[in-house]
C-alpha cells in the first residue's frame, strides 16, 4: 500500500471541499482498501465519510424511505421502516458479505462502486428509486451506466437514495462461494405500475429483464416465470458459471424472488 493522508470530516460540507481538492471517498472501504493493499489504486488523501451523521439514518418521507448514503448494510438487514415497508431490500441486505462487511460495508458506496455481481444496484434498479447526490438526483435507469460506471462527476457524491415503497418485492440470490456476490441475483417489485425485474451478477452491469416484468405484470407467480426464455447471448460466462447457467439462474432466482415476495 502506498503512503497517503487521511482525513475525516464531521460535516458533509468540509467532505466535498476534501473532495473538491482531489480526496477519495472512503465509505465503507471493502473495494477501495482491498485495491490499495494490491497497489491497484493509489489516492494521496482518503477522505472518510463516516463520521458525518447527516450521511446515515433512515425516515420514511410519504410513500417513499429514504436510506443516507453512509447507512450500513447491518442497519438497514434490521431497520424497523425497512423491515415494515420494504421487507425484500432487508432482505438482500442482510446476504451481503459476512457480519464484518455487513457492519462496515455502505449502501452509498456500493451503489457508487457499480459492481457488476453487487446486491444493491438491483434494488436501486427494481424499485426505480433515486440517487440523490450533492448536486442533483438521478433515476436509477440514468445512473447505472455498464461495468463499474455511472453517472457521477469527479468529486459528486451520493447523500442519500429515495426507495418508493412498493405493493411486494424480493430478492433472491446465487452466491458465488468464495467472494458471496451474486453469481446471478434477481430483484422483482411488484407496484401498482407493473412489475420491476433487475437482474445482478449475469452480465456487465445490473439490467432489468423486459420478458419477466411484461409476463409478472399479467400474472405474478412461479409459473409466469417458468414460460419466459431468458437468451443466454448477452450474458457472461465464466470460470464460475457458463452463459447458459447464468440464464437458467435467472429463472431459478426470479421463481424464488417471486415465492418470497407472496409469502
Amino acid at each position: 500500500m502506498y503512503a497517503f493522508n487521511y482525513e475525516r470530516p464531521t460535516t458533509l460540507a468540509q467532505a466535498i471541499e476534501q473532495l473538491k481538492a482531489g480526496g477519495q471517498a472512503l465509505a465503507g472501504g471493502q473495494t477501495l482498501l482491498a485495491s490499495m493493499k494490491q497497489r491497484l489504486l493509489a489516492p494521496e488523501l482518503l477522505v472518510d465519510l463516516g463520521g458525518i451523521a447527516e450521511l446515515q439514518g433512515i425516515v420514511k418521507d410519504g410513500d417513499h424511505l429514504i436510506i443516507s448514503a453512509f447507512t450500513s448494510h447491518q442497519t438497514v438487514a434490521h431497520h424497523a421502516l425497512v423491515l415494515q415497508h420494504i421487507p425484500g431490500l432487508a432482505q438482500l441486505a442482510n446476504g451481503i458479505g459476512d457480519k464484518q462487511i455487513r457492519a462496515m460495508g455502505t449502501l452509498g458506496g456500493s451503489v457508487a462502486n457499480n459492481d457488476p455481481a453487487a446486491c444493491y444496484p438491483a434494488a436501486v434498479l427494481a424499485l426505480g428509486a433515486t440517487v440523490v447526490t450533492d448536486r442533483r438526483s438521478l433515476a436509477a435507469e440514468d445512473f447505472f451506466q455498464g461495468l463499474y460506471s455511472t453517472a457521477l462527476e469527479p468529486g459528486e457524491l451520493i447523500t442519500a437514495i429515495r426507495f418508493p415503497i412498493p405493493q411486494r418485492a424480493a430478492y433472491a440470490k446465487f452466491k458465488q462461494s468464495a467472494s458471496r456476490f451474486a453469481l446471478v441475483g434477481v430483484f422483482v417489485a411488484q407496484t401498482h405500475a407493473g412489475v420491476r425485474v433487475a437482474v445482478t451478477g449475469a452480465a456487465n452491469g445490473v439490467f432489468r429483464h423486459a420478458g419477466l416484468e411484461a409476463a409478472l405484470s399479467k400474472s405474478f407467480t412461479p409459473e409466469a416465470v417458468r414460460a419466459v426464455v431468458i437468451d443466454a447471448s448477452e450474458l457472461n460466462g465464466d470460470l464460475h458459471a457458463s452463459a447458459d447457467y447464468r440464464a437458467h439462474l435467472i429463472t431459478v432466482q426470479t421463481e424464488r424472488a417471486v415465492r418470497h415476495a407472496l409469502a
